[in-house]
């Protein structure tokens, strides 16, 4: 092996031991959430005790010794220090946890696999929040979330809107005149398909936009790319050939942020109701809000999974529940209703670009 191999492997592993120190520090946050204090000296014995049985002949003892016991101090650090947490849905570097940072830079935020694992550890209070997609501009409503929060007892307390920016990303070493074939989601690959086009590049579906991104980092195929975002490039010390691919530049993502209690700050609303199987009576609740000249940012509508044949519609708002005006529709809305959830008061965000 050349010189420059052996030192390419050794950066490749250390960026690897970082990714894994980070794991190892999550994973310690969610326990910090589920225990009353610090485990003391007894679980760290059993750590000090696991690690020097399993290490390798180039491994002192003493020395392994000497790294966890740095590890878990920082550990007792992090934990002491209440962290908030916010689960978002992919693998770090998702166009969620952009929207996460963007949200608040002093939260912590923990990947998930499902929606639904940050809808159930929001509820068991291993998570202080969750953000998740609620709509995109050009994909239409995100089906399982809004179902999830019409079946959650978690309040909607803050919203985040940013511009998905796709950039085509490459390992540093490969030559961006090898490159054949491209991995990412297919909502992906299908926003920047002339570009692909344009470029005779071939489009291969991957699970998520981060997670191929992880993939190339981490299993080097050759003449390939990833498209995702530019927090994946920092995250997987790979380039970016080309920023802004996507076909539509409006292309923007609708998050909200979700808590176990509701917040009665902010300007903006969000209501989940359905009604009688009676001629007029959508059109009724809508004059209820016309009549008492209530903006409405959005009304969506998704088939209920106890009665296919029956709709819940989510309608959006500008206004706070404490004042009158808007109190007192809400009542009314109450009357002409089936089914009705108030799913919580927040500050309208802007678009992030």
């Amino acid at each position: 092996m050349q010189l420059k191999e052996l030192r390419d492997n050794i950066d490749n592993i250390d960026f690897q031991i970082l990714k894994l120190l980070n794991e190892r520090y999550e994973n310690a946050l969610k326990i910090s959430k589920l225990k009353d204090k610090i485990e003391g000296q007894n679980r760290e014995q059993e750590i000090f005790e696991k690690v020097k049985n399993n290490s390798f002949k180039l491994l002192d003892a003493s020395f392994i010794t000497d790294v966890y016991k740095k590890i878990i101090t920082y550990s007792r650090e992090l934990q002491s220090k209440d962290l908030k947490l916010i689960g978002f849905q992919g693998e770090h570097g998702a166009y969620s946890e952009e929207a996460a940072i963007t949200y608040n830079r002093e939260y912590v935020p923990i990947p998930f696999s499902e929606f639904k694992e940050i809808f159930d550890n929001v509820e068991k209070g291993i998570l202080d929040y969750g953000i998740v997609p609620v709509e995109n501009s050009i994909g239409g409503a995100v089906t399982e979330v809004n179902d999830l929060l019409l079946n959650t007892n978690l309040y909607i307390v803050g919203e985040m809107k940013i511009k998905i920016n796709h950039c085509l990303l490459k390992n540093k070493e490969t030559d961006y005149r090898d490159l054949r074939v491209v991995y990412s989601h297919p909502q992906a690959l299908a926003q920047c398909r002339n570009f692909l086009i344009r470029n005779k590049l071939e489009a291969r579906p991957y699970y998520n936009t981060a997670g191929a991104a992880k993939m190339l980092a981490s299993e080097k195929p050759n003449g390939a790319a990833v498209i995702a975002g530019k927090l994946c490039a920092k995250l997987y010390n790979l380039e970016i050939i080309k920023e802004n691919i996507e076909d539509n530049y409006n292309n923007i993502t609708r998050f909200v942020i979700i808590a176990k209690q509701p917040s009665e700050k902010g300007n903006k609303c969000s209501i989940v109701f359905s009604t009688p199987h009676k001629a007029g009576t959508l059109f009724n609740i809508l004059k209820i809000f016309a009549e008492a000249k209530i903006n409405l940012t959005r009304i969506e509508s998704i088939s209920m999974i106890e009665d296919k044949l029956n709709y819940a519609f989510f309608l959006d708002f500008i206004g706070n529940p404490n004042d009158k005006i808007i109190g007192d529709t809400l009542n009314k809305v109450k009357k002409e209703t089936s089914m009705y959830k108030f799913l919580g008061c927040y500050q309208e965000s802007k678009i992030k670009f």
